[in-house]
Formats: structure tokens, C-alpha cells, sequence
């Protein structure tokens, strides 16, 4: 496939499916439990992720992917008949994940441009910014314009989250600028967002129902989105969430569902939802 053509990680949850039709190549982090370790969506599926969470003593834990494995894939795109690769990453304030990109881009100099995007965001935040990407790929853009695309979605990206827990990220020291719920988290519903590459406290509901009106009230609030996608880390109560959601529907496509996969359900926790969106 010539042009421009996208890698990310598996940090994204896009469906399988996107990624073909996208022609997006994904390079897997690795989840630790224990001893074992095992590549994320190659090894260990997400459903057998959260089978295992439920019965491991241990909470699990991610590695970044070594640079030989984005080499491979940018090897790949140029084997294709790729003009230029865009890839874009999980924030670079939670994972070593895009110093490996650049690592990997520098190898390739000579042979193919490679970009390198740091997406500030987690889970399909990161797959709005893809998708975005993917798509003026698609329309025909150069190596510069689809990197602009890219970093346009970062600048206006919104993500927030409503957590069932926060011990997962307060073990994994992903918790940023929600140490401040520490003290009261056994009270709380806490809501956070992903902010600047971080995850930042936005509010303190005391109830989960509360926590997710709060989510629905930020979208409603924002007004007219472009893109919009919708995210849970095997949470029960999701189709509540979405009923709250009825109604708001992007301007630019369908709505981007996606379960949290094993690298952000690490940290995140059992039961969490997300949401992310793109001013219209």
C-alpha cells in the first residue's frame, strides 16, 4: 500500500478491524503478571486479561516495546511501498513506549521518513487521534499533513474517566495529579482526566451512578463533537452509561466503541469508563 501509512501501539483499543481497514500497523507492550510475561493482544487477549485479573493475587504491570519492534514495523510499511510512516503513541509521561519509536525512526533513516507523535493520551483517546490520522492518510495527504492531522487531534482531544478504584494507579505511579483523592478514595466515585499527559483529579462524586451523569454532563457540555469514542474496563453497568449518552451523536462518523485492553487496564482498574471526544 503506497502513501502515508500509520503504526501505533496496542495502548490504543482499536478493534482489530479498524486497524486492517485503516491499513494501521500496531506494535504490542508487554503485561507482566509476576514472572510471565506476555505480549498484549498477540499472547494474552483482553478477555483473558480480565479472567486473569480476577483470579491473580498480583496486579499486573506493563513494559514498553523494544525498539527492534517498531523497526519491524516500519520495515513493513516499507516493504509495502510506504512514502512516509506516522506513528503516533501512548502518552510519553506514562510509558517509555515513544522513546522506542524514535529509537526505532532513527534506524530507518535513509530509507523511509518516519514521524514520531506523542498522542499525550491513553486507550482510544490515542485511537481518535489514529483514526484521524489514518484518514488524511487515506484522502491522500503528504507525510507533514497527516502529521498535522495527528497533532491537531492531540491539541483539542478531551479525555475523562470515571474509576472504581485507584489502587491500580497508585501502585503503578500513574496516579499524576489525583494523589490528592488518595485520602478519601474509599468514600468516592472519583472522576479524572487525562490532562497534558497525565492523569489529573476533575471531581469526587460519591456515588457511581453520580460519576457517571458527571461523565455524560462534560460531553452534553461541550457542545457539538466531530469524533467520539466510548471506553470500559469490563465494567457492568456500561449500557447505563450509554443510556445516558443518547442523543449526542459526532458530526463526522460513528461513535468508537472499544473495551480497555490490558496495557490501560492495568493501571486504570476493573469497572472503569472513559470517554473521549473532539470538538466539533
Amino acid at each position: 500500500m503506497a502513501g502515508v501509512r500509520i503504526v501505533t501501539d496496542s495502548a490504543c483499543d482499536l478493534l482489530d478491524e479498524t486497524l486492517t481497514e485503516l491499513g494501521i500497523g500496531l506494535v504490542p507492550l508487554r503485561i507482566r503478571f509476576g514472572d510471565e510475561e506476555l505480549l498484549d493482544r498477540q499472547e494474552l487477549s483482553t478477555k483473558e486479561f480480565w479472567a486473569r485479573c480476577a483470579s491473580s493475587p498480583d496486579l499486573p504491570s506493563t513494559a514498553a516495546p523494544s525498539p527492534g519492534q517498531f523497526q519491524a514495523a516500519f520495515e513493513e510499511m516499507a516493504d509495502a511501498g510506504a512514502s512516509g510512516v506516522v506513528c503516533i503513541n501512548l502518552s510519553s509521561k506514562m510509558s517509555a513506549t515513544i522513546q522506542s519509536a524514535h529509537q526505532a525512526a532513527e534506524t530507518l533513516a535513509g530509507r523511509i521518513p518516519v514521524r514520531v507523535v506523542d498522542s499525550l493520551t491513553v486507550t482510544l483517546g490515542i485511537g481518535l487521534v489514529v483514526t484521524e490520522a489514518a484518514r488524511a492518510a487515506e484522502s491522500g495527504a503528504g507525510l507533514d499533513e497527516v502529521v498535522e492531522a495527528a497533532e491537531r487531534a492531540v491539541g483539542r482531544l478531551k479525555l475523562y474517566g470515571a474509576i472504581d478504584t485507584l489502587e491500580n494507579l497508585k501502585k503503578g505511579g500513574r496516579i499524576g495529579g489525583a494523589q490528592a483523592l488518595l485520602g478519601s478514595m474509599l468514600s468516592i466515585k472519583p472522576v479524572i482526566e487525562v490532562r497534558d499527559g497525565v492523569v489529573e483529579q476533575e471531581s469526587k462524586q460519591r456515588t457511581r451512578s453520580r460519576s457517571l451523569q458527571y461523565l455524560a454532563d462534560k460531553v452534553r457540555a461541550a457542545g457539538p463533537v466531530s469524533r467520539l469514542a466510548v471506553f470500559s474496563a469490563d465494567a457492568p453497568d456500561l449500557d447505563e452509561f450509554l443510556r445516558l449518552l443518547e442523543g449526542i451523536t459526532p458530526t463526522d462518523g460513528a461513535t468508537l466503541f472499544g473495551d480497555v485492553g490490558p496495557v490501560i487496564g492495568s493501571h486504570a482498574g476493573r469497572g472503569a469508563i472513559g470517554v473521549a471526544w473532539i470538538p466539533a
